[in-house]
């Protein structure tokens, strides 16, 4: 099995380390990450004509290792169309992660981990993304590695046969010994409030993160009149009492497993506007 791995926290992430010795037993494991942090990205790619820096990185224990200075969604693309069609293959699937932070709910949206799995859904590549309800940079995966196997197994050995489908498997950050289960749950809903906060470095600091470790572009440069500020904010849930909501899944102790699909359209709110008589002809 040719796997592709990429995540959105950068190639030096804990999280991307554990989820490439998981997959070892799978198969030729092939990582392409970006080179530095890229949260938020969704399916964001790299475009403008501006250069984009690649390197090929010293093998791991027969893991082959590439940076790309780009967004996750470029990662992937990067390796179909690059270094794998170099060799005339195509990855049998990819998968995205250990996100350092919940990708449930809205967070789903914005998520450049899964903006890498639905990159690679629209390729026809079956693909997950995997996420751990913690920001830490210094997280404790066992519970990933602990139940994560077997979730693969069923996923990779079950293809849903439907084109554009990918999952969003979202981990509580519980032990191993408090984790409840497994459910198959479905997106919830809610919406962040106050947002920008102003910038302070401290917060980062607090949170055992190096604001280094972002790179260049997160470089805060003020010029006359600027102020700095920062993606903060109150998660607001608009899911009411839903208990198969995948962030009250995980609320409640268990593993979330939501199916997503690249084509977002509403086929319900399509049949409502038909029946308004809005289809005409004018020739």
């Amino acid at each position: 099995m040719n796997i592709l791995i990429t995540n959105d926290d950068g190639y030096r992430a804990k999280g991307l380390m554990a989820l490439v010795r998981m997959m070892r037993p799978y198969g030729r494991i092939t990582v392409i990450a970006p080179k530095y942090p890229q949260s938020g990205m969704s399916m964001a790619v790299s475009m403008g004509f501006r250069q984009i820096a690649a390197k090929r990185l010293p093998d791991q224990d027969g893991v082959r290792w590439y940076y790309l200075d780009a967004t996750p969604a470029s990662c992937v693309k990067f390796g179909v169309d690059n270094v794998y069609a170099d060799e005339g293959l195509r990855p049998d699937i990819v998968l995205s992660g250990i996100n350092h932070g919940s990708n449930a709910a809205t967070a789903a949206n914005y998520s450049g981990t899964l903006g890498a799995a639905e990159e690679a859904a629209i390729n026809g590549i079956p693909a997950i993304g995997v996420s751990l309800a913690t920001m830490s940079p210094n997280a404790d995966f066992s519970s990933v590695c602990k139940f994560f196997p077997e979730i693969f197994d069923t996923l990779a050995s079950s293809p849903s046969g439907a084109s554009g489908i990918y999952y969003n498997v979202n981990f509580p950050n519980l032990p191993v010994s408090r984790v409840k289960g497994i459910r198959i749950a479905h997106q919830g809903s809610g919406h962040w409030e106050r947002e920008f906060i102003a910038y302070d470095p401290s917060l980062l600091e607090r949170n055992g993160m190096d604001k280094d470790a972002f790179g260049p572009v997160y470089a805060p440069a003020r010029e006359e009149g600027e102020e700095l500020y920062m993606m903060g904010g109150e998660f607001k849930d608009d899911s009411g009492d839903d208990p198969l909501a995948d962030h009250h899944v995980m609320a409640a102790g268990y593993v979330a497993i939501c199916a997503h699909s690249v084509l977002n359209c509403d086929m319900r709110e399509i049949k409502r506007l038909r029946s308004l008589g809005i289809d005409k002809d004018f020739i």
